[in-house]
Parts: C-alpha cells; sequence; structure tokens
C-alpha cells in the first residue's frame, strides 16, 4: 500500500527548489510555491524510511546569485550522519519520528524549589568503561540511572543533543535543529532515557542553542540574512552565524527566525517531553521579546507539568529572571567565582560571600531565580583548580566538602557537573574526556561521594533550605568565621557555621545563636546545646558545620 507524503519547504524569495531522494533515485521532483511562500510537492511512498535532501536555489550572499544547493531539510528529524541526508520514515501512510510509547508520564516530578540538577554530557558520562575512548551512548545513561537516585539528584541537565557535525562535539555548533545527535543512539533511545528518568522522578532539562548555528546549517544554504545577522555582531563572541530575531517579514507578517525557532522548541518539548530547557548564550541573544515569547511557548506546550527556562547570561543580570524578566532562573557564575577562591583561600571577602550566598542582596528576587554551582562544563573541575594552588589529597577533599555545604545550603538551586560528587580532577577540555569512575575505588572520593549525598539529602528533609529566607548573624573577619541561618514558616531551621582559614578553631564561641536549646550537627552526627544564645564548638580549618534544630 502506498500514501501520498507531502514534502515542503519554506523558502519565500528563492527561485526555484526540488525534492531529490532514495525514492526517485535521486532524480529531481519538481515543487511548486504556493502564496504562503512554501515549495510543496507529494510522493507516493510505501511504509518504510527513506533518504531526501532539496535542492534549490539559494538566496544567500556567499554563493553565486541563484546557485543550485543541496540541503538537508532544515524541519528533518533523523540525519544519516555518513551521506548527510535526512531521513523520513512513514507508517501507516503517515511521517512519523519513531515508533517509541511513553510509559511514565504519569509520574509526579519534582517542582522548580526542590531540584537538585546533575549537568552531564553523554559521550563523555559514562559507557565502555574502562576504555576511555569509548563514546556514551543514550543507554549507558539509563544504565546509571539508580547511580545517580542513590546519589539523590533529581533533575538532569543535558548539553546538547542536536545533530552536530562529525561524531564528538560539546554540541554546541547544532547543525540540524529538529535532528538528535546519532552518535549517542536513536531518537527511541532518547525518549527511552527521558522515560526512565520520569520513572524515578527525574526531571530532564535540555541545553538549547538558540542564539546561533553551525556554519552549513540548512537556513544558512537557502537564504543567509533571511534568518541570520549579516555579520557578528560581538565577534570575540561568536560561535557561528547569528539567528537575527528582530528582522520582521512584512509580506509575510511573521519574524522568521522567531518562528523557526518556535517550531523547535515546540518540537522538542512536545515529541521528547522535556522539563525544562537551559538557554545558552542568552547575553548574546539579546531579545527579551523573544525570549519572553519563546519561554511561554515551552512552557504552553509542556501543558499543566513543572516547566523551568534557565538563562546561561554571562555576567548574569537580575532583569533577566525577576518581575519583568523573560526566564524563570539563570546560571550564577558570580557565586561559582567567589566560593571557588573562597576555598582555594585566595581571597577573603564577607560581603562578596554573603551577595553571593544570598543571590536577594544582588537584586533577584527568589530562591528559583539562580542556579549556583561551583563549576560546569565551561570551568575546570574544582580539585584541578585546588590542585593549580598545589592543595592536594586531604586538604584538597576538606576544601571541596565545604564548597559542598555552601552550595547545598545556599539561596537557590544547587547545580553539580558530571563526576563533582565525587572528586573527578581534570582540566576543562573541548577533546573526549570521559569521567573517572574508578575513583570511586578510593577511600576520599568514595567518601566525598557520600558527603554530597548526605547533603542532598539533608535538603530534601530540610524545607528551610528551599526559601529565600537567610540571615547572617555572626560574621568575623579576623577568624575567617561565617555564620548563617536558614528558615521556613514550618519550624525547619538550619544553620551553617563555616571556617574560611587554615587555623582550627577550638572552643570556638558563637553569639547571637538563633535559638537556646538541642541542636544536632549534622557533619559528625552529634548533639549540643545551645545556652544563653551562645554555641561553643570546634571549628577545623576550612570546614563547616551544620546545626539541625530539633
Amino acid at each position: 500500500m502506498t500514501s501520498l507524503i507531502e514534502f515542503k519547504l519554506f523558502a519565500p524569495y528563492n527561485q526555484g527548489a526540488a525534492l531529490i531522494g532514495s525514492f526517485s533515485n535521486w532524480k529531481e521532483i519538481p515543487m511548486e510555491k504556493g502564496k504562503d511562500g512554501f515549495f510543496r510537492t507529494k510522493v507516493e511512498l510505501k511504509d518504510g524510511s527513506y533518504h531526501y535532501k532539496f535542492r534549490v536555489q539559494s538566496q544567500s550572499w556567499f554563493l553565486e546569485p541563484d546557485q543550485w544547493v543541496d540541503i538537508v531539510d532544515p524541519y528533518a528529524t533523523d540525519i544519516d550522519n555518513s551521506t548527510q541526508n535526512g531521513i523520513v520514515q512513514i507508517k501507516d501512510g503517515e511521517k512519523i519520528v519513531d515508533t517509541y510509547v511513553w510509559k511514565h508520564d504519569d509520574k509526579p516530578l519534582p517542582p522548580d524549589h526542590a531540584l537538585v540538577i546533575y549537568e552531564m554530557h553523554i559521550a563523555d558520562f559514562s559507557g565502555g568503561e574502562p576504555d576511555r575512548y569509548v563514546r556514551g551512548k543514550y543507554k549507558d545513561v539509563i544504565d546509571k540511572l539508580d547511580y545517580l537516585c542513590d546519589l539523590g539528584i533529581n533533575a538532569i541537565e543535558l548539553m546538547p543533543v542536536k545533530e552536530y557535525p562529525g561524531d564528538y562535539s560539546w554540541g554546541y555548533n547544532p547543525r540540524y535543529f529538529f535532528a538528535t545527535e546519532s552518535s549517542y543512539g536513536t531518537t527511541a533511545e532518547l525518549k527511552s532515557l527521558i522515560d526512565e528518568c520520569h520513572a524515578r522522578g527525574i526531571r530532564v532539562l535540555m541545553d538549547g542553542i538558540y542564539n546561533h548555528s553551525e556554519a552549513s546549517s540548512p537556513l544558512t544554504q537557502i537564504d543567509h540574512d533571511y534568518w541570520y545577522h549579516h555579520s557578528p555582531r560581538d565577534p570575540d563572541n561568536n560561535w557561528g552565524p547569528e539567528f537575527n530575531y528582530e528582522h520582521y517579514d512584512e509580506n509575510y507578517q511573521c519574524y522568521p527566525a522567531r518562528w523557526f525557532m518556535g517550531d523547535v522548541v515546540r518540537y522538542w518539548v512536545r515529541e521528547y517531553h522535556l522539563d525544562g530547557i537551559r538557554y545558552d548564550a542568552a547575553r548574546q541573544i539579546a531579545n527579551y521579546d523573544f525570549m519572553h515569547w519563546i519561554t511561554q511557548e515551552a512552557k504552553k506546550t509542556a501543558g499543566a507539568k513543572p516547566f523551568i527556562n534557565i538563562a546561561e547570561h554571562i555576567p548574569e543580570t537580575t532583569s533577566i529572571t525577576n518581575i519583568d524578566g523573560p526566564m524563570d532562573s539563570c546560571w550564577h557564575d558570580s557565586f561559582r567565582a567567589c566560593i571557588v577562591e573562597h576555598i582555594c583561600g585566595d581571597t577573603f571577602d564577607l560581603e562578596r560571600l554573603k551577595d553571593a550566598l544570598d543571590c536577594k542582596r544582588q537584586g533577584f528576587m527568589g530562591a528559583t531565580n539562580v542556579v549556583n554551582y561551583l563549576t560546569n562544563h565551561d570551568h575546570n573541575h574544582v580539585m584541578a583548580e585546588l590542585a593549580d594552588r598545589e592543595i592536594f589529597d586531604e586538604a584538597a577533599f576538606k576544601r571541596r566538602k565545604l564548597g559542598a555545604v555552601l552550595v547545598m545550603s545556599a539561596v537557590g538551586i544547587p547545580m553539580l557537573w558530571m563526576g563533582e560528587e565525587f572528586g573527578e580532577y581534570k582540566y576543562k577540555t573541548i577533546e573526549p574526556a570521559k569521567i573517572e569512575w574508578s575513583l570511586l575505588g578510593n577511600e576520599l572520593n568514595q567518601d566525598l561521594f557520600n558527603y554530597i549525598k548526605g547533603l542532598i539529602n539533608l535538603r530534601k528533609n530540610n524545607h528551610a533550605l528551599y526559601t529565600e529566607n537567610i540571615d547572617f548573624f555572626y560574621e568575623n573577619a579576623d577568624d575567617r568565621v561565617l555564620a548563617f541561618c536558614r528558615w521556613n514558616g514550618e519550624g525547619s531551621r538550619i544553620v551553617v557555621v563555616a571556617n574560611f582559614s587554615d587555623n582550627f578553631l577550638g572552643e570556638y564561641q558563637i553569639p547571637n545563636f538563633p535559638a537556646n536549646g538541642t541542636w544536632h550537627e549534622w557533619t559528625y552526627d552529634y548533639d549540643t546545646e545551645v545556652n544563653e544564645d551562645t554555641l561553643i564548638t570546634d571549628l577545623g580549618e576550612y570546614e563547616a558545620k551544620i546545626f539541625v534544630w530539633h
């Protein structure tokens, strides 16, 4: 049985277009342009899988006028990497992406304020151990989900998985915006990963690149300046042709780049059941109108379930998340810079520390407006930062634990970069760099894992840490000690006392303690009495203690 299948291409100012494919022995099938700017044709096809491309007379300035070029369908949902052909699947007379059936859409997922995010790169996360040169796939992440559940994270943020050139990349050079990266597995395997995350109550956030595309992306070949700025606006921060969200086409009454990206975002949220998007290079997108619109489109498509829009805007700005801002949250890079410098012993600045730990002091409005981290894919692992300052072994792990306490107890949503939970030590590289799972066999690394697992558990069970309430009730610049209280309206109270010095402080007195009575010290698991509003405790060098109100 054959069915008439329509192929269409939006190319409003191009003179001619044709369809070529395995179904025509790559002979041209003419396409006709309608008043809506679409070229269309229909082909009789049996159920199956076919390779295809469009041949179009380009309007791009870097080609000869009306030069014929072969391009992949900008809306192709699958790519054959070796031939760079689009793939279309026909089943029961309809175009489909795959036949995956979702199983766990009914499972409850955590709200934004309860998130603990784990950022990962599919190829470098896991798979093929102990061979560090074997690239990871979606199915390898599924094999590690029980590990992530044990750690306690409840959201994973995938570095970009749209199809990029070649077989290894961080993904910030997307060529095809509707297709998944084929070296990681099939579309159905990506859906299976997301479904398995949902089964465990883990939300899946996707890193989206909406600022630019890779130079050979199909839209660049059709009519470059219709979708993109002619040249980079900020040459020092340019990663490829930049989408022009200001350009309005009077004839077709549309913003072409916004239209395309709206289709992209709605497709990913609908087809892959995403629970959030991280918007790469939001400062370079530099168009709040577009960002307002695209974040609302994402949320409308997601429906009733929780969905978060997070900006990467470096340096961060409160305007992107506050009342009139387009995003729910943004990466809090000043937190990273401040805390890493403090645990490395480079500096001690109480006001900067307080600004980092309480984002409201910087003008943010609440606890879900920032995502706090000590590192991410763009920076060295914390252990590498410590090693640069010749801090190794137990001293390094001690400081890394202090950093972990601050990430988990600051106002905001905490995030871990893969491997940080057990002390991965590699330097940032764009070369393949699998994380060293064998480190978990070492006592210090396993101890750090258990410590961070415990902190995540503490956060989930003490909702004082979900609020924006924070009170810095004791500070001593000479001793390099800072103490703060977090609380909520239901009686949950936590005090963190942090020593940022190389000195052991025995029998240290903290006056003005929030309450007299019995407090439980979480780090060493003992009860202590506070009398006359004063806590007396020992503080190790570069150590934090956590007191939980009984």
